[in-house]
């Protein structure tokens, strides 16, 4: 009996990036019944990846009752891999891309996204960059991984941290990010909250080293060192935790193609203050789970910051509605769902 799976899964990035979380929660739905396998760096809760070398052996043949494997790839070294493995080595294989970009590829990558066998957009404006698309897939969350604490004060005091409630954004420090426009939206807010800490969660890497000091410096010189706090990159089983403790998310990048964090908050019953980029929109479910303001809009992110602190009435609301459509819209199957009714395309029409 040929044992070829039908699905591979590439991740060939060893650090968790948000491109990592949204595979990682597909991924752990999909293995449910089996038939995948995931290949290149462990994903967290997910099966043991195989070795690129491994997926091109099992690929030597297509799996039964089937007229090839799919490639799922999510970047532009995985999809080199996968047209290696099926245009050089000729394997049986269709390579299936997820692309959540809302701006023009370079060149390079549009050349690898036009090799492609099909294309999954996350979002409308994404699915206008790029050719191929046979489905708009929203990314979902896993709502068993991110779900609200019992009681947030005791879920935030468990963390550690200072303060009876905390704020916090989390993703890679770079300008792009807007961690400069979150750590000056806070140095405004926590002086009229001295209940409250604010985190920054994850890591420079060497090229935003001096980016990530000047912020440290201009928190030193607010006197805010205790209450404004740069956690590095965590554990991912550590996240869900601390996003359970949270009263409120605040990312206010520049640019996001699509955005995990405020669904994850969401789905931990935590709204969010955001700059209006990515999907957080539609998250917002017209400002009744977040609040969205524009792009560069430190005072603008300031003042509904401090309407939601000081309306708890109004909070509670948000995190409740905030819970409802992450759970109603977003949930992990339903991405899952889209996703492979793509690949029986692809099967139904070979």
């Amino acid at each position: 009996m040929n044992q070829t799976p039908p699905l591979f899964v590439t991740n060939f990035n060893r650090n968790f990036t948000g491109v990592s979380a949204t595979a990682a929660g597909v991924v752990r739905a999909q293995a449910v019944n089996g038939h995948m396998r995931l290949v290149g760096q462990p994903l967290p809760g997910c099966p043991d990846p195989i070795t690129l070398k491994q997926a091109r052996n099992l690929c030597r043949n297509a799996p039964d009752g089937l007229p090839f494997a799919i490639w799922h790839v999510r970047r532009n070294t995985e999809m080199r891999a996968a047209i290696w493995a099926r245009d050089v080595l000729r394997l049986p294989i269709c390579i299936v891309f997820t692309s959540a970009a809302q701006r023009r590829h370079s060149a390079f990558p549009r050349w690898l996204i036009s090799r492609m066998d099909a294309v999954i957009a996350t979002t409308d404006v994404a699915a206008e960059y790029v050719p191929h698309v046979r489905a708009v897939v929203p990314h979902g969350v896993d709502t068993a991984m991110f779900r609200p604490a019992e009681d947030r004060a005791a879920a935030w005091a468990a963390t550690g941290f200072p303060g009876k409630r905390g704020i916090a954004t989390v993703g890679r420090i770079r300008p792009e990010k807007g961690t400069d426009q979150f750590v000056d939206a806070m140095i405004r807010v926590l002086p009229d909250h001295p209940d409250t800490t604010a985190l920054v969660i994850g890591r420079a890497g060497g090229a935003h080293d001096a980016f990530l000091e000047d912020l440290k410096a201009r928190v030193a010189t607010a006197e805010l060192t205790d209450r404004l706090l740069f956690l590095g990159e965590l554990e991912p089983d550590r996240l869900p935790q601390i996003l359970r403790g949270l009263s409120l998310l605040v990312p206010l990048p520049r640019y996001e193609g699509y955005g995990m964090t405020p669904l994850e908050a969401m789905a931990s019953a935590v709204p969010f203050v955001a700059t209006d980029t990515g999907y957080f929109r539609a998250f917002s479910a017209q400002g009744t789970a977040g609040r969205v303001v524009p792009l560069g809009d430190v005072d603008g992110a300031v003042a509904e910051v401090q309407a939601v602190l000081r309306d708890p009435d109004a909070l509670s609301q948000m995190s409740t509605r905030a819970l409802s459509v992450a759970r109603n819209s977003y949930g992990i199957q339903t991405e899952v769902d889209g996703i492979e009714a793509v690949y029986q395309q692809l099967w139904d029409k070979a």
